[in-house]
């Protein structure tokens, strides 16, 4: 069994967006609540005050959620060792991970080995662009299978469709049902979540956890 568990939601906190007092009123009362994501696209090197006062404040498992080898510090309980397969440059299918290698050693930190998918959500965004990668097209059900088919054999601990901040779409439920019934593999989806109906739907579909950001950036949230 995954050791995080499943059927929970993981809250994406973003350092440049609020400050951790603030985010962490904002998700105060959420039941199923079952970790904190910390990422963000453009930070280096100045969020890991924010981290150890997040850790102060919370007891649940904090894991970065990696933009750069630059955010890594000691106060993560885990890092999401992530691998775009999506897509097809280099430094984000391995050049980053090299980087990062001696870091987590040193850091004595967890990983999990994930595979990262993004999937079209209707919008342009800001993984796409750093990353420069396409997302694999939403209705290309065989293509995403075969994705995390290739993830599974390469053995990849966890998958995670994503859609990207703010999609206007979100990754389709029947994807979720197909790669969870054909892979296996724990499964973590995120990317425009906003209602509590989302998230229910994901987990009847299959999700073991559903990623939350934007939804939590403001305290009028309907999860």
């Amino acid at each position: 069994m995954w050791e995080l568990g499943s059927g929970k939601i993981w809250v994406l906190y973003d350092p440049d967006k609020l400050e951790v007092e603030e985010f962490y009123r904002n998700i105060r009362g959420l039941n199923d609540l079952g970790a904190i994501l910390v990422g963000t696209s453009f930070s280096e090197g100045d969020i890991c005050p924010k981290v150890k006062k997040l850790k102060e404040l919370s007891d649940y498992p904090v894991i970065l959620f990696p933009g750069s080898v630059y955010q890594l510090c000691p106060y993560y309980d885990y890092v999401l060792f992530l691998s775009l397969i999506s897509g097809r440059n280099p430094e984000y299918l391995i050049g980053e991970h090299v980087k990062a290698a001696p870091l987590i050693k040193k850091f004595n930190l967890r990983v999990i080995p994930t595979a990262y998918l993004l999937i079209d959500g209707g919008t342009y965004t800001a993984t796409e662009f750093i990353t420069n990668t396409k997302p694999l097209p939403r209705n290309k059900f065989d293509l995403i299978l075969a994705h995390c088919l290739a993830a599974k054999y390469l053995g990849f601990s966890a998958i995670y469709l994503e859609a990207g901040s703010g999609a206007i779409l979100n990754v389709p439920y029947e994807v979720v049902n197909l790669v969870k019934e054909e892979v296996g593999l724990p499964l973590i989806v995120g990317g425009g979540i906003r209602l509590r109906e989302q998230v229910d739907k994901y987990f009847s579909s299959g999700a073991d956890i559903v990623v939350i950001g934007s939804a939590f950036e403001d305290d009028d949230r309907k999860i």
